[in-house]
């Protein structure tokens, strides 16, 4: 197997562990002011990815680093060409991050309230650009000779792509709601249970929608069968959410998102960046680094990514218990 398409796995693999772990941050936060009554409720809410959240987006920083290391053709026109929604990403993270530190630091509940109010936002934005984002990159953008992307920002709002957005705002909204009831104890995983059985019905006919969709327009058999499963882990969380069983229904949501992104990613592939005019496209050999470079990349993947994996997964394992709003001081 040559080292682009080696790469190219290696990405699709970040991107799916971003949007696993990531996602339910989004979904928690989104969920923040629909589940969280009073204070001390979104406080709860809130402590359930209070010790991962700021780990989860590392993902995202390898991802781009990868991406720019392994493909920097593919960087530079996604960068160039998306610039405006990558922004509004980013400013939207920066205000999430700020809101978790700052909405503590003084006692009174109107300041608590516009951060949670930023939380919500710097969690909506993102759920619904990036999958604006891929809903493009699949679909192809118009792209020159040299690769540069011609369109602009209102190009990339078409019927697709906001529907891939809407798409991983219910996912992602779904896997919070899920993971708040694995996280919670008491009331709290009542409720957020019986959202998440909610909220699955639009999720499985949104999603289905968007993955049809991909087949059609972008039919490859292995990326189809890998949707179809996908679909399958979507009803398979649907059914676990009514019957209360919460590890099973996080299982599936995060197998969902998981086979979503690889199949979009098969879809793409050998392409990294379809143009409208096929003959405008950056695949993975026209995009990538030298052979030498993506050799020593390879040896360093090798070498830190089981120790990040490994360090991640302690993590998790040290904050597995639940909570419960008993332990929340008023």
């Amino acid at each position: 197997m040559e080292l682009t398409t080696v790469w190219f796995a290696l990405i699709t693999l970040l991107w799916a562990g971003y949007f696993l772990l990531e996602g339910f941050d989004f979904g928690v936060g989104v969920l923040l002011p629909v589940l969280g009554r009073d204070n001390r409720e979104r406080r709860l809410i809130i402590n359930t990815i209070g010790p991962v959240w700021d780990g989860n987006e590392v993902w995202l920083v390898v991802a781009g680093g990868a991406t720019f290391a392994a493909f920097p053709e593919w960087y530079a026109t996604l960068f160039s060409g998306f610039f405006l929604p990558l922004l509004f990403i980013l400013i939207a993270l920066i205000i999430r991050g700020v809101s978790f530190e700052y909405r503590g630091k003084r006692d009174d509940e109107r300041w608590r309230r516009r951060w949670d109010w930023c939380i919500f936002g710097g969690s909506l934005v993102p759920a619904v650009l990036w999958g604006v984002a891929f809903g493009n990159i699949v679909r192809g953008v118009p792209l020159d000779a040299g690769h540069e992307y011609i369109g602009g920002f209102f190009n990339l709002l078409n019927p697709y792509a906001l529907l891939g957005g809407l798409t991983t705002l219910v996912l992602f909204a779904l896997h919070g709601a899920v993971f708040i009831a694995l996280k919670t104890d008491g009331e709290m995983r009542e409720r957020a249970g019986k959202l998440a059985a909610t909220l699955s019905v639009p999720a499985i006919v949104i999603a289905a929608g968007f993955l049809l969709w991909t087949g059609v327009a972008h039919f490859d058999a292995i990326g189809v069968i890998i949707f179809v499963v996908a679909a399958l882990a979507l009803i398979g969380a649907a059914a676990a959410t009514r019957l209360r069983r919460e590890g099973w229904a996080f299982l599936a949501t995060a197998l969902t998102l998981v086979l979503a992104v690889a199949g979009l990613f098969v879809t793409l592939f050998p392409n990294v960046m379809p143009a409208l005019d096929p003959a405008n496209s950056l695949t993975v050999d026209n995009a990538s680094s030298t052979p030498y470079t993506l050799k020593v990349m390879t040896w360093v993947a090798v070498a830190f990514t089981p120790l990040v994996v490994a360090y991640q997964g302690w993590t998790y394992w040290v904050f597995r218990k639940r909570l419960t709003i008993d332990r929340i001081p008023a």
